[in-house]
């Protein structure tokens, strides 16, 4: 009896106590790796830089419109104009000067800026305002079209006139060769001759 007291009791709790354990070890679940989301960014397309249009004339080999990108500077026009004409007053300019949108150039020849022809008219709201010089007489040489138009008898297609002239025949020496432009005769000459000069 006592052999069976000291084999059965203490054999059943080493069974009993084992069997929980090793349900424990089985039953422990194993770590589950969870994916690891990639946050790489895309790389954004860098947008385009703005463009800005610009005109440039004179002593260039090719006049023209161009267009550049913005904050470029006057030598890249003329370098796209095909460079100074061998007469191209090129000391009048400056090469480094940023061009906005709508800017006019003009290239003079050495010596032409002596008749107050400037090589450089900006855009026009900014040419109308400085068309007007002295006591308030419009240069017919500087001004642009707009600035022209203010003058009494003269519309948009004598101001282009008057430009288109100039630009073939050189700046006006005195206001009365005013009246050798196409469109403007003696009697809108009198109507303009007081608010006009050529220096």
């Amino acid at each position: 009896m006592l052999a069976l007291y000291f084999l059965f009791p203490h054999g059943e709790t080493e069974e009993i106590t084992a069997a929980p354990s090793d349900l424990i070890m089985a039953e422990t679940p194993q770590p589950i790796e969870t994916p690891t989301l990639n946050n790489e960014t895309l790389p954004v397309e860098q947008t385009q830089s703005e463009k800005i249009l610009i005109e440039i004339k004179g002593q260039v080999e090719k006049p023209g419109v161009f267009e550049l990108p913005a904050e470029s500077r006057l030598h890249m026009a003329v370098d796209l104009a095909g460079g100074f004409l061998p007469d191209a007053d090129a000391l009048s300019l400056n090469l480094a000067m940023k061009l906005t949108d709508e800017m006019s150039i003009y290239v003079p020849k050495i010596g032409e800026t002596t008749v107050s022809l400037p090589p450089v008219v900006a855009s026009p709201s900014t040419a109308a305002g400085s068309a007007a010089e002295g006591a308030g007489l419009v240069n017919i040489n500087t001004a642009d079209e707009t600035g022209l138009m203010t003058l009494p008898g003269i519309g948009p297609s004598k101001a282009a006139a008057i430009i288109a002239y100039r630009e073939e025949n050189g700046p006006f020496i005195t206001i009365d060769a005013l009246k050798d432009v196409t469109g403007i005769g003696d009697k809108t000459y009198e109507q303009l001759q007081d608010s006009i000069t050529a220096n």
